[in-house]
């Protein structure tokens, strides 16, 4: 049952016949009922094989699922619209029930060892050790904007530069987005964010429609962030957008310090594709598509 506030409200003295103040009458209740009620649905498992019990990563304890039942408040009587159940208060929207949305990936080559985790419904935390200091940097803006739990660790020939680090791991990123987010029912699908960072300004414009594409209009002063090749910003998109089939567009507004630009981009990113990948109760767990499906092909 939810939670009901109650409010006290005074009423004022009453003066008799001849001027003198009778006993204050007994205060008004008045009793809202709570708009939300969230109970624990059953967690969703991950399978052992999946790794994520050896790996030795401890995110908070949380629920993997809630059911979000919606109360709407009562209604005053004679009011216009909404459905009304047979006592004639209104009736309550179908309960939508979210479950975590976990990927996990291990991409190994030649080149790199990657191995990613990341779930949508997180809290925000992550744990990431790249080899590329500036990289786990904008991967943490990531996590902590986009309410991800992001789990990325990777060793790679970082001795010849920072490349195949970089491309593997964004591509294994972009495929632990695409199993998370499975058949994409019920997600808002779109997300526009614009993140400022002291003098820089950047819009990120997105849609999980299964279709890779990038437009990238950043313009990155120096060469370098610390040991980072700025060039790798794009090359990093480029490689999530082509294994998650997400059309991104990330547009630079304003900006002349490279670390500003670039962290403003992942922020920005990470606030767009959280509003996207969240869900919308009205669709009742539907494809955001009139075709009727989101997919890759």
């Amino acid at each position: 049952m939810g939670v009901h506030s109650t409010t006290r409200i005074p009423t004022p003295p009453h003066r008799g016949a001849g001027g003198e103040l009778s006993p204050m009458t007994p205060t008004a209740r008045f009793v809202f009922p709570s708009l939300f009620h969230v109970s624990p649905a059953p967690a969703c498992r991950v399978p052992e094989s999946s790794g994520w019990s050896t790996a030795g990563v401890a995110f908070p304890a949380r629920p993997h699922g809630l059911s979000l039942h919606l109360r709407p408040p009562a209604m005053a009587a004679g009011g216009g619209g909404g459905s009304f159940g047979e006592n004639g208060s209104p009736a309550a929207p179908e309960d939508s029930t979210v479950l975590s949305r976990i990927g996990e990936v291990k991409r190994v080559t030649k080149e790199t060892n990657v191995h990613v985790k990341i779930n949508l419904d997180g809290t925000g935390v992550a744990d990431c050790s790249t080899g590329i200091p500036f990289l786990d940097h904008m991967l943490d803006q990531l996590a902590s904007h986009g309410l991800f739990d992001v789990y990325v660790k990777a060793k790679g020939d970082t001795h010849i530069d920072d490349h195949h680090s970089n491309e593997d791991i964004a591509l294994a990123i972009g495929t632990a987005l695409l199993q998370a987010l499975g058949d994409r029912k019920g997600i808002n699908r779109f997300g526009h964010f614009t993140a400022p960072l002291d003098e820089a300004a950047v819009e990120v414009i997105l849609d999980l429609s299964g279709r890779p594409h990038l437009s990238c209009g950043l313009s990155i002063p120096t060469e370098r962030v610390g040991t980072y090749d700025t060039q790798l910003v794009e090359h990093f998109f480029q490689s999530l957008v082509n294994t998650s089939g997400m059309t991104l567009h990330i547009r630079q507004l304003a900006g002349t310090n490279s670390h500003h630009i670039i962290e403003a981009s992942f922020k920005a990113f990470a606030r767009a594709l959280r509003q996207a990948t969240e869900y919308d109760l009205r669709r009742r767990g539907t494809v955001p598509s009139s075709k009727g499906v989101l997919s890759r092909s």
